[in-house]
């Protein structure tokens, strides 16, 4: 059964050409919200990337949907109730950004231990701030991973060949898999109180929303840094503001906001903080291979057999 599929933020050129071959129609159309909520009867599929929200009153337009597609790993930007009550497939990607986000994460450790961001700012401004940058090792360090997935396994190993000690807190890693990663777990107090470096892979649900807050920041030493590189409601802003402004917490690095573009300017006015513009799986590796098998799933959503990835699989 030949399809017609929308594309609203870009696929990677393999991907596209995996669906044209199998003989479904393509439209690559970078829709404004307005503008999905008018066309999204048209379609079978949708897929996209983090910047289109498939909302219920998108699905509910959707009267031809089938399948619902991430080309990614979070889908908080799909209304998956609404999807689901309506019998459409939701399949994503989340394979394909796991070493990106992962080094991401490492760099903006990396950053925060050594000022490599206030060394380049300051000497575009003519300051030698030698003296100022004193810098910590990450040799020796405890880096406490909450979310021990395949993002922070991966982090995991690069943290361990820079001679870290990790820690993990997650709920669904048994204790046989996390000793097989080379990760001790503990509870989340309790990695809290040991970590010198705090790095978040979860995904935002409503058990994850705002999870670190002034309580959790209170029990952090005051050395800590912060990475956050998952969602941005899973760390609550005016919280970590101030914390940071305070001398609560050492600093943090920050790939995710509450909301995006950020409109927090309190965050964006310290100098403890390393900022990037949620570029996690934004390199050309992550995206040909969040394409790739995104476009996988929905073919095995449309020959009729079960994709591998099927977010809102019935239980």
């Amino acid at each position: 059964m030949l399809m017609r599929i929308l594309i609203t933020d870009g696929l990677a050129k393999d991907a596209v050409k995996m669906l044209e071959s199998a003989g479904h129609e393509i439209v690559m159309d970078e829709v404004t919200p307005e503008r999905l909520l008018e066309v999204a009867g048209d379609y079978d599929c949708i897929i996209v990337r983090s910047r289109s929200k498939i909302t219920r009153a998108v699905i509910e337009k959707g009267s031809k949907l089938k399948v619902l597609a991430r080309a990614g790993i979070g889908v908080d930007n799909v209304d998956l109730k609404a999807a689901t009550e309506k019998g459409i497939k939701v399949v994503n990607a989340p394979l394909g950004s796991t070493i990106s986000v992962a080094e991401l994460a490492f760099g903006h450790m990396l950053d925060l231990s050594r000022g490599i961001t206030k060394g380049t700012a300051a000497l575009k401004q003519g300051k030698w701030l030698k003296k100022e940058l004193k810098g910590f090792e990450l040799e020796g360090k405890t880096v406490g991973i909450i979310g021990c997935g395949r993002i922070g396994q991966a982090l995991s190993a690069r943290c361990k060949a820079f001679g870290m000690k990790v820690k993990g807190f997650d709920p669904y890693l048994s204790q046989e898999s996390a000793k097989n990663a080379g990760i001790d777990l503990l509870n989340l107090d309790d990695l809290l109180k040991v970590s010198d470096y705090i790095s978040l892979h979860v995904a935002l649900t409503d058990s994850t929303r705002k999870m670190l807050s002034a309580p959790q920041f209170a029990i952090m030493k005051k050395s800590a840094y912060l990475i956050n590189c998952a969602r941005g409601g899973v760390v609550d802003e005016d919280a970590l503001y101030n914390a940071l402004k305070e001398g609560r917490l050492g600093g943090a690095g920050l790939d995710v906001f509450e909301t995006e573009p950020p409109v927090n300017p309190k965050l964006i006015e310290l100098d403890n903080v390393t900022f990037t513009p949620h570029i996690g799986a934004n390199t050309k590796e992550a995206q040909d291979k969040a394409g790739v098998q995104v476009a996988e799933q929905v073919l095995l959503c449309f020959s009729g057999k079960e994709p591998e990835f099927w977010v809102n699989r019935p239980k």
